[in-house]
């Protein structure tokens, strides 16, 4: 993966060729070893007009010719969903070798009312509002402390995560001050993460004062704006062993992806997160007891909580308190986000999905240095992507194993 932050003066056809070359290198490969490729970028077609064949346009221009290149938009979880297709194009024995890429630019200074505006493409632009407008009403019984204030310039997801958490402390009791120490967490682990955004650690009060931008999140509470790419290259056994490899090679136990379901809002059981969590288990044929470390999608510090629930990680309602007890920092029970997550690492749209992978493959090859979960050999990786209706309208879920 590339530095995540801003790279204003960069393109992403070169975020996307240091990260491709970076993965091939660290394999051993050439570029004429990827038989296909499936590329993610969300923003190039609002804020360049590149509306289609980002992929081979970003590809071509360092030289990958003549091979499948797949273009995959699935906001947020855009580069999951293509290891996912890939994974089941060499299950498939479609392919031997691929290359999964997400690239994205998210600050063009020129053109700041769009930098915001291209987040509502991930939501229906004909029922958002409405939908929004339920989310508010479910905590409405929660009324807002006396004295907060409009954060003023923000993404319309970070109303949507706020409503949602309103609900959620409504409904077991959980604090601003837990949702701080998710956040106050993950910017500890990131000063350990060299390709992060933000690398200074914050206690749970210096998090608590800073900036509000939608009750109950502060600025330090909610991921950032970032440019960055993110590389891997997806192997057969049969190629592993053709190529040599096979001595740094981490295993994928299952990659699935769901959507939502119809549903009463505190049936949790049913989130959609919930739903890809349990199909990947299941696929891999492991418990979620057994992971090790996960990479969850902590747009927000809430966010955090809730998938550490969807996953299994604890019970539905603990995942504040687990948190507030330090069991999902390094050296805890069960270290969650130690690339220092999305609300420090960055968030980087199109690429988010990868780039927790590539922290997860870190983590198995013993390779994370003063961040490394020691003996860790089990991983999961949970990320989502746009919104409909109450919560993510993608969920993909990763299991990873230490070969």
């Amino acid at each position: 993966m590339t530095a995540l932050g801003r790279h204003e003066a960069r393109s992403i056809k070169d975020l996307t060729a240091e990260a491709v070359h970076a993965s091939l290198a660290d394999g051993g490969l050439a570029l004429g070893d990827v038989e296909a490729c499936w590329f993610s970028n969300t923003r190039q077609g609002v804020l360049e007009g590149q509306h289609g064949i980002r992929g081979q346009v970003a590809l071509r221009a360092m030289g990958v010719e003549g091979v499948p290149i797949v273009n995959c938009d699935n906001a947020c979880a855009s580069s999951s969903t293509g290891v996912n297709q890939a994974f089941a194009a060499i299950r498939s024995g479609e392919c031997d070798v691929a290359l999964v890429v997400g690239a994205e630019k998210m600050h063009y200074p020129a053109q700041r009312e769009l930098m915001f505006e291209a987040f509502r493409g991930s939501m229906d632009r004909e029922l958002a509002g409405e939908q929004l407008a339920r989310q508010l009403a479910l905590s409405a019984a929660l009324p807002l402390p006396e004295g907060v204030v409009d954060g003023g310039e923000r993404s319309v997801f970070m109303d949507s995560y706020a409503a949602m958490a309103r609900h959620y402390m409504h409904l077991y009791g959980a604090t601003q001050r837990q949702m701080a120490a998710v956040a106050a967490k993950n910017h500890w682990h990131s000063q350990f993460n060299p390709l992060a955004q933000y690398r200074h650690p914050m206690t749970v009060d210096e998090v608590l004062a800073d900036r509000p931008v939608a009750w109950p999140f502060t600025r330090a509470m909610c991921a950032p704006m970032s440019d960055g790419a993110g590389a891997l290259v997806l192997c057969s056994s049969r190629a592993l062993a053709r190529l040599g490899a096979g001595a740094r090679a981490v295993r994928i136990r299952a990659s699935k992806l769901a959507s939502g379901v119809r549903r009463a809002p505190d049936d949790f059981g049913q989130h959609i997160g919930r739903i890809a969590a349990r199909r990947a288990f299941e696929a891999a044929g492991v418990d979620p007891q057994d992971i090790h470390v996960a990479e969850v999608h902590d747009a927000t510090a809430f966010a955090e909580i809730r998938h550490v629930e969807n996953l299994g990680l604890c019970a539905l309602g603990e995942g504040a308190a687990l948190a507030e007890r330090g069991e999902t920092r390094l050296g805890g029970r069960i270290p969650v986000n130690p690339s220092g997550g999305l609300v420090s690492k960055g968030h980087p749209i199109a690429a988010t999905g990868v780039i927790q992978l590539h922290e997860l493959v870190t983590q198995l090859r013993g390779e994370a240095g003063a961040r490394q979960v020691q003996g860790a050999r089990l991983a999961a990786a949970e990320n989502g992507g746009g919104f409909y209706d109450g919560e993510e309208a993608v969920a993909a879920v990763t299991i990873l194993e230490k070969a």
